[in-house]
């Protein structure tokens, strides 16, 4: 079985103390990229975060299971990538057995009252977050921080989550006191951009169809 070669401290909620504040970053990373890892650090830099958890989904519902590499094979190259220490790539979702992203973030805020939990997520996901299910669940229940990603930032910043939570929107230059906000709050963070893509990445190594 594919779990028999998962590390288990990959299964586990990894060590907080009360009064931390804790990027949640999820994806399927199929594969992860360097885009990924400036997303992680934008984070952890402009939010003052003193840990992100690179959550690796089993699977994405919105896309397509087909050819996805083993769970353990995207976390191992996770692994490689994200080299700062706050950074924990986990597989916290299977083994929760949740398989959308409003049902973990529940749990880990119900597991963990006293944390201060943020959505992070690149701004290429904003303009389909209304797609996700529960997404006015997640907006209500943690504080999203959006990173720009390559593309139209106007574009964006006009999908419907956006215009949804509009009146919610805190300044990027109050960035660190969102983790302490009570959401719905969310903010736009401005910074480097890399034109890396997952899908880029796999139409590379497949070759033409």
């Amino acid at each position: 079985m594919e779990s028999d070669t998962i590390k288990r401290e990959h299964l586990i909620i990894p060590h907080v103390e009360d009064g931390m504040t804790i990027g949640l970053f999820g994806g399927s990373f199929n594969p992860p990229h360097e885009g990924h890892t400036l997303v992680a650090d934008i984070a952890l830099r402009r939010l003052g975060l003193h840990q992100l958890w690179w959550l690796v989904t089993p699977g994405n519902p919105l896309k397509s299971g087909n050819g996805l590499p083993p769970l353990s094979t995207r976390l191992a190259m996770s692994e490689n990538l994200a080299r700062d220490p706050r950074i924990r790539v986990t597989a916290l979702e299977k083994s929760l057995g949740t398989a959308f992203t409003a049902r973990t973030i529940t749990h880990i805020v119900k597991r963990h009252p006293a944390v201060h939990f943020v959505w992070i997520m690149g701004a290429d996901n904003l303009a389909g977050f209304h797609r996700w299910q529960q997404w006015q669940t997640i907006a209500r229940t943690v504080p999203i921080a959006v990173i720009d990603r390559p593309g139209s930032t106007l574009s964006y910043l006009s999908s419907k989550t956006a215009r949804t939570f509009e009146r919610f929107r805190v300044n990027e230059t109050d960035a660190r006191a969102l983790p302490f906000m009570r959401p719905p709050a969310w903010t736009f963070i401005h910074g480097p951009r890399s034109e890396l893509s997952s899908t880029a990445l796999r139409r590379k190594m497949n070759g033409p169809s």
